[in-house]
């Protein structure tokens, strides 16, 4: 039989919190953690709502196993809210969206590293013992890498939100209607004005928003939830 070391903090297992909307996972998960001796769950929630419930209600948490993506809200918005309750808890995070993007934003957050939910039981398991016991999944150097990364990240996140706030009344519906996939002369006919106007106001919101096409300034948009795009009824600009 394997030997566990004891818990650091001298009780009896290390509390684990389980965090993610897909049931079959997470309850999959719970159930290997509690084959093993030395991992108790906690707690269990599939939304941040119900992890702030969770969180609040139970005496204490080791580490806890974040997704990233729940369905009122992100992962990380919870790491503030469990490390004011619980300070000396640690965050893993289980995406299956990982990229070296995202893992320099969860490091940023505060989360002690990140794994794919492809990865092995085995590698969950013992990369949560590690967290447990004061050891982090990255180097200084990594974590100083990616932490340099986030910031720049985050400075061109607030540059591109600025030039958003340049943009006119109107230049925002032309951006709207580009993203229902309209031409100019629609776009002109839905607003009320020229073509020629139409485009005016084009030229003026790409330059605002440094973008080299249409297409660029309708992406930019998106991801900052200015406008959004029905699929059903796209058409290219």
């Amino acid at each position: 039989m394997t030997q566990h070391p004891p818990h650091p903090n001298g009780a009896d297992a290390i509390r684990v919190l389980l965090v993610d909307d897909h049931s079959a996972f997470r309850q999959a998960l719970g159930l290997m953690f509690s084959l093993e001796p030395d991992i108790e769950v906690v707690g269990q929630a599939r939304t941040v709502a119900d992890a702030r419930t969770v969180i609040d209600a139970v005496p204490g948490v080791d580490v806890a196993v974040l997704d990233l993506d729940l369905p009122d809200g992100f992962g990380l918005d919870l790491i503030h809210v469990l490390q004011a309750a619980h300070p000396a808890a640690q965050v893993l995070v289980l995406t299956a969206s990982a990229g070296r993007s995202i893992l320099a934003r969860v490091v940023e957050a505060g989360a002690a590293g990140m794994l794919h939910k492809s990865v092995d039981i085995e590698e969950i398991v013992s990369s949560v013992r590690q967290l447990a016991f004061g050891s982090w999944l990255l180097s200084p150097s990594e974590l100083a890498a990616l932490l340099r990364e986030a910031r720049t990240e985050g400075a061109q996140r607030r540059a591109r939100t600025e030039r958003l706030g340049r943009l006119t009344p109107r230049e925002r519906d032309v951006l709207a209607l580009l993203g229902e996939g309209l031409s100019d002369k629609e776009i002109g006919a839905r607003l009320r004005i020229g073509k020629d106007t139409v485009h005016t106001h084009m030229v003026n919101l790409l330059g605002k928003l440094g973008a080299e096409s249409r297409l660029e300034a309708l992406i930019v948009a998106v991801r900052h939830d200015l406008v959004s795009i029905d699929r059903e009824s796209e058409r290219h600009p």
